[in-house]
């Protein structure tokens, strides 16, 4: 199975949510399927950004039945729990669609001494939004998210965002009103440093 069928897998056994169909189609006109996760960290290959996705889902989804299993001892996520699992984390990095082109550059080739063009991907923003607002609002052009959902969202770039370095307290107040926020972020640092390509 492909990262894309996967994905799609996922997201249609678990987000059943008014809208998701709708969004869903939205996403494969996109190139979500086949952008990179960045430009030259994590995930800098094509098809990078779904590979991102469903490493943080199966991440998050681990912290988040841990902790329930560690407040109430239950064993499974229930639905709902699923769901919002699957939206947050599926769904954190949307606002990279459209987001990067390919270009080009001359690099010299060290075994042959001559130099050549080779692929790179460079940001082509065209939507200044901010990182989580703006998948916040992509995702709420389809289906209504809760305030966790838009929260966890919103703040999963944790320290790493501009706000945050800009000298904002609200990272802080929203993970301690809302811990699911911080278990995203702790779901998505994991998935970047240890498991995307």
């Amino acid at each position: 199975m492909s990262k894309k069928e996967e994905f799609i897998e996922i997201f249609t056994n678990k987000i059943h949510r008014e809208g998701a169909t709708e969004f869903l189609k939205w996403l494969e006109k996109t190139d979500f399927f086949e952008a990179p996760a960045s430009t030259k960290y994590h995930g800098c290959i094509e098809g990078g950004l779904c590979e991102h996705s469903l490493n943080v889902y199966k991440l998050f989804r681990e912290e988040v039945l841990a902790r329930a299993q560690k407040l109430s001892g239950v064993t499974e996520l229930d639905d709902t729990e699923e769901e919002k699992v699957a939206i947050c984390a599926l769904l954190h990095d949307v606002c990279k669609v459209q987001f990067y082109k390919r270009a080009f550059k001359n690099q010299k080739n060290d075994a042959t001494g001559a130099w050549e063009k080779v692929p790179y991907y460079t940001v082509d923003n065209k939507f200044f939004y901010g990182h989580g607002e703006k998948s916040v609002w992509l995702i709420q052009r389809f289906m209504k998210l809760n305030v966790e959902e838009s929260i966890a969202i919103r703040w999963h770039m944790g320290g790493f965002d501009e706000a945050v370095k800009g000298g904002s307290f609200d990272l802080s107040g929203a993970w301690n009103a809302y811990p699911l926020a911080m278990l995203l972020h702790v779901a998505d640092l994991k998935a970047t440093y240890l498991l995307d390509s």
